[in-house]
C-alpha cells in the first residue's frame, strides 16, 4: 500500500449566496482575518478567511444553485471558554442555539452565518 504526501488540512469550503456579504459577517460579526481574496476567473473570487493564528481557513465559495446553502458544514471552531464566545457571539447578533453544558463533555453551542449554514463551538482546554 502506497502512503500519503497529504500533511495538514488548508481549507474546508463553506458555501454562500453572496461572497460579499459573507466576507463582511466573517470578518465584521465573527472578527475573523481575511487570508486570501483574488480573482480565479471571469466573475469569480477564492476567499478565504480564517480566526486569527488559526492553521485552516475556510472559503467563501459561492453557491451553485439555489438551496444550496444552509446546510450543516460539520465545522467545529475551538475556544478556551464556550460560555463567554456565546454570550459575545449573542450581543454581535449571531445566531446562536443554547450553550450546551453536559457532564464528561466539553461545552459547545451551533451558530449560524448569514446564509443559515450551522458551524459549532467547542471549549478546549
Amino acid at each position: 500500500m502506497q502512503g500519503t504526501t497529504i500533511t495538514d488540512l488548508r481549507t474546508v469550503g463553506v458555501p454562500v449566496t453572496d461572497q460579499d456579504r459573507a466576507l463582511e459577517f466573517y470578518m465584521g460579526t465573527l472578527g475573523f482575518e481575511k487570508r486570501l481574496d483574488a480573482p480565479i476567473g471571469p466573475g469569480i473570487r477564492w476567499i478565504e478567511v480564517a480566526p486569527p493564528g488559526a492553521a485552516t481557513s475556510i472559503a467563501l465559495v459561492s453557491a451553485p444553485a439555489e438551496g444550496s446553502v444552509g446546510v450543516d458544514t460539520g465545522i467545529r471552531f475551538s475556544t478556551t471558554d464556550a460560555g463567554a464566545e456565546h454570550q459575545s457571539m449573542r450581543a454581535r447578533g449571531v445566531p446562536v442555539d443554547d450553550l450546551l453544558l453536559w457532564d464528561d463533555v466539553p461545552a459547545m453551542f451551533t451558530f449560524r452565518d448569514q446564509d443559515g449554514n450551522s458551524l459549532y463551538v467547542v471549549e478546549t482546554p
